[in-house]
């Protein structure tokens, strides 16, 4: 019989998948779990039990399991003491207050309509697919179904909710907002007239909608830049509008040609569509070849037709020269013209999918009709996207014209604009010294892998996003060796805890702990944790579960709280909020105040629930509540002060204890484990293998509380496997920390 110490000093690499059980010749092996449940990875690679929750607001929203998301949890930080969650409902949301003094949180808010009192637009059906941004006072919630929505500060504690509004010029006859050609090519728009309202407008081919009611109606287009407002529609080449400013199209500069002796004009116009002996009115004409502005502007004829971008008018005078210029004339006209557009957003062509700021602009990208387009605000001006003349500081316009439809689903401000679509990975570079531009702003396709509806995240230096089909996370990675971007899979040795993931949501440094974590919210209700060190290059995964399943997420500064439903006790689930809090051990936990052990818990758990009682290190038991009362008077009478809650179970299996010797590795035969040395800190409850730490001593005054352990700690085991293995859980609902352990394996 032999026997050799094997060591697992760290657990840096999580728990790993099944398919990784044989693999002990990687430096994984030793250095993971074969299971790590409601445990947190510490960056020194030691395990911690995670922290409990307590409650902070039981939400009256009956459970419908149909649902992926009933109530989704978004942060809102306006400034270093005053911070808000935000609950977006079914046609709800729910404003909480973190106050500034104590911590406490509490509901200040529910609306249930916008300042216009309509119906809140936020669908249960859509919550996870909901993208949000955050600058000061307001909140902008985007989705393809509805023009973005904000929710809007209006005080510390009052909030309102209106759709979002474009910029209009000072007559409100200019709407900034994006425009695009939607019709096919070289079809015309024709109106009636270039002024006043129900003017005819039609089209060449079909293009109007003719669904009643129509969804054209309410909507803009463009005439040569000049907006129309549709107000009905009778076929689908036929619609009805007011025009908000005369009709007319300014020529470029130098446009106009005069010849010495003659009347005759020659103006250039792509796609002017005049016919020869048409009226039309010229005004803002310069003097040229001697012919004065009043010969020039005015009403005109239009003399001939020389080809689809020039034609003659008949001026009142003859030119003394032949020359070039007439300064930038405008004619007021109605001609059919194929220059026209409609405007991008709209409950026909959809709104946008996504949003956040960048740069000091704000970012939308991917509607139902441009699912590869970005739009940036002008710079400093959120609600202006007008193009321009493509000055520095205008509005920009990008597509990700590659070849394949792109549907957008985020865009990130990080290192770089970074755009996830359903299909591909891409980004906006970003310029040294230089902010982004309409003359220098690109988008440029990296990696093809594609996102799902989960919102990427940011950490250590990467944004991590859940790809298409939601079985595979990857970090969006600048590699300065490969001067690009690069996707590499960080969920392949876990990819058994990634199932279809909803919400993504990073803790940078919180509950106790130093390091940085991502939690991602699977659908079946249980949490992938991954923490992260690039600097030694290791990541893992953890998975959290409780006695309920977890809804929704979201993490404020250093604090994480959780939308979770629970059976209370009486078989009716409720959705409640809880914050993970370091100094509870149990869930739904809180401190009660009761009389000669006996705990009145009526306000937060139903008949039949069961509930473990802890006073300070000591754990009392579990007991059922009845008549809304815990009664722990059989144990201790004395006891006036406990904490309660759910127990939440954690448990640590390794992978099989092996060893690889000069002859090979002990994989296959029969072997058992002699002796565990467990590295613990300041744990008052921990089993190995079914065998329960002594925490007491026989010299211990029993009547004082029990002492946490911390040092080295050896457990006996007896028994032979093929595939010995150590499970570290516990009896006791109380503080555990595992550093690493010592193996004896004998064979």
């Amino acid at each position: 019989m032999q026997k050799v110490r094997v060591p697992l000093t760290n657990f840096a690499f999580g728990e790993v998948s099944p398919s990784l059980y044989s693999r002990t010749d990687t430096p994984i092996y030793n250095q993971s779990a074969q299971r790590i449940k409601n445990f947190f990875l510490r960056s020194e690679g030691g395990i911690v039990k995670r922290s409990g929750l307590t409650k902070v607001y039981e939400f009256d929203t009956t459970v419908n399991t149909a649902k992926v998301q009933q109530s989704r949890l978004l942060p809102f930080v306006f400034s270093d003491d005053e911070r808000y969650i935000v609950s977006l409902e079914n046609q709800k949301i729910r404003i909480f207050q973190i106050n500034p003094s104590t911590g406490a949180v509490s509901l200040i808010q529910t609306i249930t309509s916008d300042v216009n009192s309509n119906a809140l637009k936020f669908d249960h059906d859509f919550l996870h697919e909901y993208t949000f941004a955050q600058a000061g006072d307001v909140m902008f919630i985007a989705h393809q179904t509805f023009i973005p929505q904000q929710i809007v500060r209006t005080g510390l504690t009052s909030f309102q909710v209106e759709g979002f509004r474009f910029d209009q010029n000072t007559d409100a006859s200019k709407i900034y907002q994006p425009y695009y050609p939607f019709q096919t090519a070289g079809m015309t728009l024709d109106p009636s007239a270039t002024t006043g309202n129900g003017v005819t407008l039609t089209t060449s081919g079909a293009y109007w909608d003719t669904s009643s009611p129509s969804s054209h109606i309410g909507t803009t287009v463009r005439y040569n830049g000049n907006e129309i407002e549709i107000t009905g529609v009778t076929s689908s080449t036929v619609a009805t509008g007011n025009i908000l400013e005369e009709l007319s199209v300014t020529l470029k500069v130098n446009s106009v040609k005069s010849d010495e002796g003659s009347n005759l004009l020659e103006l250039t116009l792509v796609n002017h569509g005049f016919a020869q002996n048409e009226s039309i009115s010229i005004s803002k004409a310069g003097t040229i070849g001697g012919i004065s502005v009043n010969q020039i502007n005015g009403t005109r004829t239009v003399h001939s037709v020389i080809s689809d971008d020039k034609f003659r008018i008949t001026a009142g005078s003859n030119a003394n020269a032949s020359e070039i210029g007439g300064g930038t004339p405008t004619i007021a006209t109605h001609a059919p013209i194929t220059t026209w557009d409609e405007q991008s957003y709209s409950s026909l062509r959809g709104f946008p999918a996504a949003v956040t700021f960048h740069e000091n602009r704000l970012v939308f990208a991917g509607t139902l009709a441009q699912p590869d387009s970005i739009w940036l605000s002008k710079s400093a001006a959120y609600y202006n996207f007008d193009v321009g003349d493509a000055l520095d500081n205008d509005s920009i316009h990008l597509t990700a014209a590659v070849g394949d439809i792109q549907q957008i689903r985020h865009v990130v401000s990080n290192r770089d604009l970074q755009v996830f679509s359903a299909s591909a990975e891409f980004y906006v570079p970003a310029f040294q010294n230089q902010p982004i531009t309409p003359t220098n702003a690109q988008i440029r396709r990296q990696t093809p892998f594609g996102s799902d509806f989960s919102r990427p995240q940011a950490i250590d230096g990467a944004t991590l996003f859940v790809q298409k089909g939601g079985k595979i996370v990857r970090e969006y990675l600048f590699s300065d060796s490969e001067a690009a971007y690069i996707s590499n899979a960080i969920s392949t040795i876990s990819s058994h805890l990634i199932k279809t993931p909803i919400e993504m949501n990073t803790l940078y440094g919180a509950l106790a702990r130093s390091e940085s974590y991502v939690f991602i919210l699977n659908s079946d209700g249980t949490f992938a944790v991954f923490n992260s060190n690039r600097a030694e290059q290791r990541a893992g995964w953890v998975e959290f579960v409780t006695n309920g399943t977890f809804h929704s997420c979201v993490t404020i500064d250093d604090r994480v709280f959780a939308n979770i439903e629970y059976n209370l006790g009486d078989g009716t689930n409720k959705i409640v909020l809880c914050e993970f809090d370091s100094t509870f051990n149990t869930d739904m936990a809180s401190l009660y105040t009761g009389t000669a052990g006996v705990f009145n818990v009526s306000a937060d758990f139903h008949n039949g629930a069961v509930v473990s009682v802890i006073d300070g290190n000591n754990f009392i038991g579990n007991f059922t509540v009845s008549g809304g009362t815990v009664d722990v008077s059989g144990v201790d009478a004395s006891l006036t002060s406990a904490e309660i809650g759910f127990k939440f179970d954690v448990e640590l299996k390794t992978n099989p204890i092996d060893a690889n010797l000069g002859s090979g590795p002990t994989t296959g035969i029969p072997r058992g484990i002699g002796s565990v040395f467990l590295d613990l800190n300041s744990t008052l409850s921990c089993s190995v293998n079914g065998t329960s730490m002594v925490v007491r001593n026989v010299t211990d005054d029993l009547s004082q509380q029990q002492q946490a352990f911390t040092g080295k700690k050896e457990f006996r085991l007896l028994g032979y496997n093929r595939d010995p293995q150590i499970t570290i859980t516990q009896n006791a609902p109380l503080d555990l920390q595992l550093n690493g352990l010592i193996a004896e394996l004998i064979f």
